[in-house]
């Protein structure tokens, strides 16, 4: 699903926080939980991308280089690049198949407000 500003959504699970409730600088509490069902609206979303390792990085170098001027290289060099492109792919076809994570922020009709919270958590309503 993919959620955008605006939009009605419900809690699609029981959430329950802990940690301690701060009021004037006093712990006071430490523990909410929200029901499933509880509406709200989407106020933010913010779409987190993964990032690429060394290895990626790597790949994308030296494909490109492979791409542009293995047809002029010797062919031993362009034997060794793409031996090392070809040790490389696996990172490359994995960091391919990675999502982007996306979290949002809800203001829910109690007043309450959730942030960075990822988007699975709700279903439009």
């Amino acid at each position: 699903m993919t959620l955008h500003e605006g939009l009605r959504v419900t809690l699609a699970a029981d959430l329950a926080l802990t940690g301690p409730v701060v009021s004037e600088g006093e712990a006071v509490g430490g523990f909410l939980a929200l029901g499933a069902g509880t509406a709200g609206t989407v106020e933010r979303v913010d779409e987190h991308r993964p990032q690429s390792s060394e290895d990626v990085r790597e790949y994308e170098r030296l494909k490109s280089l492979l791409d542009s001027f293995g047809h002029q290289m010797p062919p031993e060099s362009r034997k060794q690049l793409e031996e090392k492109v070809g040790a490389l792919e696996p990172a490359w076809t994995a960091f391919q198949e990675q999502r982007p994570r996306v979290t949002v922020r809800v203001r829910f009709d109690n007043g309450f407000v959730l942030d960075g919270v990822r988007e699975e958590l709700f279903t439009s309503t």
